[in-house]
């Protein structure tokens, strides 16, 4: 690959340098998270600010951490996982929004991803469709365990990863809508949790980059249980889900100190 930036060692997107970022990243997709993320860290500064991505760095119990946004989408998710792996991080967690497909889940929620379906194009260029986009265990059971220590409703199972974000909300008008709607009801039948659009390209990519990668998401609303009458409360706050993550990588570097130790 040709080096765009002339051997000075930045990373071309991200604008950032080995020893810029530790190894445990969280990874919001809103740059305006990024800063309520980094309020949990100690000593926490800006490293970068380029494009969508926007990076702070500091401690979190004594251990180097980062936050980078992501943007919207598979693809500006898996360059930032490929340049802050160039750069040192071996360790990731998304954070982000999602929407209710099953019923039990609803807005104010977090739902705690094991894998997710592969309904995007960006880890087609990683892996043939046949390999699964798995969260790794560690990561899940950290997450896990953090949402009960904190008291949080949660939910752990599959997701759905799209392209389109109009395409889930109105695939009726799709000129694929066709197959839109059927593989939606396939995904209710399986009962697939709720739906957003960076995980399973960066389960995907952390797979080959051989990196541990999990996502815990804040529920917005539940366009199912709208569409049977049911309670639909939408709630855009994602405190809860910051909060879940954040005590998530707490557990996940304790265990690995622990593990260390072994």
């Amino acid at each position: 690959m040709s080096d765009y930036m002339n051997g000075t060692g930045i990373q071309y997107h991200l604008q950032i340098a080995e020893g810029d970022v530790g190894r445990y990243v969280i990874l919001p997709g809103d740059p305006k998270r990024v800063k309520l993320i980094a309020k949990y860290f100690d000593d926490a500064h800006q490293v970068a600010d380029s494009r969508e991505y926007v990076t702070y760095t500091g401690y979190l119990d004594g251990e180097k951490v980062s936050v980078t946004s992501t943007g919207i989408g598979g693809p500006s998710a898996s360059i930032a996982m490929e340049e802050l792996f160039k750069c040192g991080s071996d360790t990731f967690i998304r954070m982000g929004t999602c929407g209710g497909i099953a019923l039990p889940v609803m807005g104010g929620d977090v739902v705690i991803a094991t894998a997710a379906v592969r309904m995007e194009g960006t880890s087609r260029e990683y892996a043939p469709i046949e390999f699964p986009a798995v969260a790794s265990f560690e990561v899940v059971q950290a997450l896990s365990e953090a949402a009960k220590q904190l008291g949080k409703r949660s939910h752990i199972g599959v997701v759905q990863c799209k392209d389109s974000f109009y395409g889930q909300h109105d695939p009726s008008i799709m000129p694929v809508s066709y197959e839109l709607l059927n593989k939606w009801e396939a995904w209710k039948r399986l009962g697939v949790l709720a739906s957003e659009m960076e995980s399973a390209a960066l389960f995907v990519v952390a797979a080959r980059l051989g990196a541990r990668c999990g996502s815990a998401f804040s529920v917005v609303g539940n366009q199912e249980r709208e569409i049977l009458g049911m309670d639909n409360p939408k709630l855009h706050d994602t405190e809860d889900a910051i909060r879940v993550t954040v005590q998530g990588l707490r557990n996940l570097i304790a265990h690995d100190r622990q593990q260390a130790l072994a």
